[in-house]
């Protein structure tokens, strides 16, 4: 095991500061019936004129109970990208701390590095997507603050293997933030199970994939409570608005419903995948433990505009390292991936 601490890569100014507190931190309702005169609301009941709990308890407690976890170890966000903002915010130091990432893979990692002025080393990953472990801990020094981790990795679809995540856990002295928004579609199990080993360890989710609220915003991060309780500090108070939390909790209450869409995608995805093995022009069909397919052709631009033309609409993923003539096909519903195939069928 490393030499991780905590506390020796906590932002000076983060460790000093005082979270603010809310009206609703103040007073943390317990169901009586209250005349509540003390945060300036509207007094007049619409189902949104009061402040939404700002630690989002309910949600949290159906989360920890289906996670295995603790209350205290879940941060919610406005959007995985909120959290992942938080994270560079509360832990490096702007034009001094570095991140470590793994392209191809997801981009506002970099977005979220140049908002913050934090420089970001790029290792590219090897030609079957997997990392390249020694050249990993070589770009590490004393200021890298954090490593991401798309697995499955988008946009490969791949996941990334246990053991190299392993190594990098055991020997880096930083975060290690494994971001799973499409755990929900491989058969592999969270790294969730894995936090009570690995004090650095951060997992990020999403309810915008699997659980199809893409339009209500709302990210999950897991880990240590002494992690979360940073984050919590530096977090806006209501960062995750009334109305998500109500659509969130009705949704993860409802698992069995989930469940049954995610199979469905999965059971259109080995439809696709064995359709884009019969077309001429697909070269190369990637693995993918995700909801979507990635596939080399002869000419990705090519084949983009002649989909677009048809009225579907794909990623070319040809300008992302690794991925030239690259397309990205999510998997749709039935009805959608019927056309998408017959389509591509008769694209000459």
């Amino acid at each position: 095991m490393n030499n991780f601490n905590l506390q020796n890569i906590i932002r000076e100014n983060v460790k000093a500061m005082k979270a603010y507190s809310s009206a609703r931190d103040e007073y943390v309702s317990d169901g009586s019936k209250m005349i509540f005169l003390d945060a300036n609301e509207n007094p007049f009941e619409n189902g949104v004129n009061r402040y939404p709990d700002p630690l989002q308890r309910s949600l949290k407690t159906v989360l920890a109970e289906q996670k295995s976890i603790s209350e205290n170890q879940i941060l919610l966000g406005n959007g995985s990208d909120e959290v992942l903002d938080l994270l560079f915010r509360a832990f490096c130091d702007p034009k001094k701390d570095n991140i470590i990432t793994l392209p191809p893979t997801y981009g506002m990692y970099t977005v979220l590095a140049n908002l913050n002025e934090v420089e970001e080393r790029k290792v590219e990953l090897h030609n079957d997507f997997q990392p390249n472990v020694d050249a990993i801990l070589e770009a590490i020094d004393d200021n890298s603050k954090m490593l991401f981790i798309c697995s499955p990795n988008n946009p490969t679809g791949n996941l990334i293997t246990s053991e190299k995540i392993k190594i990098l856990l055991e020997k880096f002295n930083g975060l290690v933030v494994i971001d799973e928004a499409y755990i929900d579609f491989s058969n592999q199990q969270s790294w969730i199970s894995e936090l009570i080993n690995y004090p650095n360890l951060i997992v990020t989710q999403t309810l915008s994939k699997a659980y199809g609220l893409a339009g209500i915003r709302l990210g999950l991060c897991y880990a240590s409570a002494e992690i979360t309780s940073i984050l919590n500090k530096i977090k806006p108070p209501y960062n995750v608005n009334e109305l998500t939390q109500k659509r969130a909790f009705e949704r993860i209450s409802d698992l069995e419903v989930v469940k049954n869409e995610v199979n469905s995608v999965l059971k259109e995805r080995n439809i696709l995948i064995e359709a884009l093995n019969n077309i001429n022009f697909v070269e190369t069909i990637f693995p993918t433990e995700a909801n979507f397919v990635l596939a080399r052709v002869d000419d990705a631009t090519k084949r983009y505009n002649q989909l677009l033309e048809k009225g579907i609409v794909i990623r070319n993923r040809t300008t992302q390292p690794l991925c030239e003539n690259t397309l990205r096909f999510t998997v749709g519903t039935d009805t959608e991936n019927e056309v998408l195939i017959k389509a591509l069928k008769e694209l000459d």
